[in-house]
């Protein structure tokens, strides 16, 4: 079976309480993202879930392929909504993140060679916080996301994205296992 490069999973979430959670650790320390070279302005993360083991945030905002066990982070105990939405999938987790790009910044185009499900690796995208602005691109065509929808996105492929809004963009990312569970999801 070959699965589309998008599709938005039948799983949605408040967004309110999504926010919520996000104005509980908006002032924390968030990290920047360490490919420096795919991104201008600003674009940074906040580890919820990372390799066991990681103490550096960069290392904690990484999802190596090769890893097999993951911590939650104590950060989680600020944003139950965040933990709820993470039990909703019924794949295994690896590394969760909040992703966040400044008004003005963008996202090259670049593509993540291990993120597709018909590899076994997907990653899931949750917005939280977006704008009529932002453009996220996905083998050149928009994938337009909505606050709360769940989408997965084929990174294998080229992609890119760009916030031309005054508001931040902010997305709950989860890298996670490609079970029949996911791949059932993807395909529906």
């Amino acid at each position: 079976m070959t699965l589309p490069d998008r599709a938005r999973l039948a799983l949605a979430f408040d967004p309110a309480q999504l926010q919520a959670d996000l104005a509980a650790v908006e002032a924390m320390t968030w990290t920047d993202h360490f490919v420096r070279q795919n991104y201008e302005g600003q674009w940074d993360v906040l580890p919820l879930r990372h390799q066991a083991g990681a103490t550096h945030p960069i290392m904690q905002a990484a999802s190596p392929p090769d890893a097999t066990e993951f911590v939650d982070a104590a950060i989680l105990d600020r944003t139950p909504y965040f933990r709820e939405v993470m039990a909703a999938f019924a794949c295994p987790l690896k590394v969760v993140r909040l992703m966040r790009l400044t008004p003005g910044s963008r996202i090259k185009e670049h593509e993540d060679y291990d993120l597709a499900a018909d590899w076994g690796q997907a990653r899931l995208h949750i917005p939280i916080t977006t704008n009529p602005g932002v453009t996220f691109l996905l083998n050149r065509l928009p994938v337009p996301m909505a606050p709360g929808e769940t989408w997965y996105v084929r990174l294998s492929d080229p992609h890119a994205v760009t916030n031309h809004g005054d508001t931040d963009r902010v997305h709950l990312v989860i890298d996670c296992i490609a079970n029949d569970w996911l791949i059932e999801q993807i395909a529906a």
